[in-house]
């Protein structure tokens, strides 16, 4: 299939196997123009091409998980740490007092009661004060209940990745869950009147070109407002810390592919791109991405306890943002 074949399939919203490996495939030009395919779909959804800010505090080390591409969690973990209810409130109140509007929490998958409920009793407490804030909570699988109580006491968008939609990969990679799970906890959310976000990893040892056309296809069926697509990068004192690193072109070709399968969510640019080549942030918004996450709520004397894909992590800050977001013809939203 020629690259005008393939873009005049794509505009038709063809998205068969064959047109999904193939435009996976793209480089040079012909990647430019499923990247201009995909920024034309950004714009016909978010005319005021905006890019939004979202501050990220880490709020938790503690995972039960123990996924084989993260460090997060490890017996090998220099320090656990979790925030309680009034911390966690000085710091969304400090980045309010900045101008930010969109809130991360993140953390492993911390199941101990007391921790949940000091989210809850944060989320709550900031809400009833900044009823414009909006709070996005990743802490991954919960019960039906605790979600519930997270999103009564205010919290409004919750991201849940899949990760990998071939039941055996997601196995592998990730032994003490499961994919059907998974899918239900992003079904349950989605039932409660969260705005759920998911996706997929890029690179992930084993993986197959039709375990990305798959997991494209599976992200477009999702009930979802916002989706990503990850680059695996092996991490530190992990089981997979020397497997090769995902492909970055690659990763830029799977995001323009949801851009224009899914005009109308948000989707990030993330910073595990940006460690992995040169301006890659700046590259993911030139494939049709919207939302750029900056590092500046977590205090710093955590930083290093929050590994995720390294110790060695890129942690965008405000600046960046701006530079990257002018540079791709767009303008910053700070509000929700």
């Amino acid at each position: 299939m020629n690259i005008d074949e393939l873009i005049a399939s794509l505009e038709v919203n063809n998205y068969s196997d064959e047109v999904l490996r193939s435009a996976l495939t793209l480089k040079g030009e012909e990647q430019e123009r499923l990247f201009a395919l995909a920024r034309a779909r950004r714009h016909g959804c978010f005319p005021d091409d905006q890019a939004q800010v979202r501050s990220v505090i880490e709020v938790s080390n503690v995972c039960r998980q123990k996924c084989l591409y993260c460090a997060i969690g490890r017996t090998s973990q220099e320090r656990n740490y979790t925030l309680d209810a009034n911390t966690m409130i000085g710091l969304i109140d400090h980045l309010y007092d900045k101008g930010r509007r969109t809130v991360l929490l993140q953390s492993g998958e911390n199941l101990d009661e007391r921790f949940v409920t000091d989210v809850v009793t944060a989320v709550a407490d900031v809400k009833k004060r900044h009823p414009d804030l909006r709070l996005i909570l990743c802490m991954g699988d919960l019960s039906e209940t605790d979600y519930q109580r997270l999103f009564d006491a205010g919290a409004t968008d919750y991201i849940l990745k899949f990760e990998a939609s071939r039941e055996s990969l997601f196995s592998a990679c990730k032994p003490r869950d499961s994919l059907p799970n998974r899918l239900a906890c992003i079904h349950a959310l989605h039932k409660i009147g969260y705005r759920v976000g998911s996706g997929n990893i890029v690179g992930l040892p084993g993986q197959t070109m039709d375990d990305l056309v798959s997991d494209l296809k599976l992200t477009h069926e999702l009930p979802l407002a916002m989706n990503s697509t990850t680059i695996f990068v092996p991490a530190e004192n992990t089981e997979y810390a020397n497997e090769p690193a995902g492909d970055p072109v690659l990763t830029l070709n799977m995001m323009a592919l949801l851009r224009i399968m899914n005009p109308h969510r948000l989707m990030p640019t993330t910073s595990s791109l940006q460690k992995m080549m040169k301006d890659g942030q700046y590259l993911g918004l030139m494939a049709g991405a919207n939302t750029v996450t900056i590092h500046d709520g977590t205090p710093e004397e955590f930083h290093k306890f929050f590994p995720i894909y390294s110790a060695k992590r890129v942690r965008p800050q405000i600046d960046h943002f701006r530079e990257i977001v002018e540079r791709a013809g767009l303008t910053a939203k700070f509000t929700q």
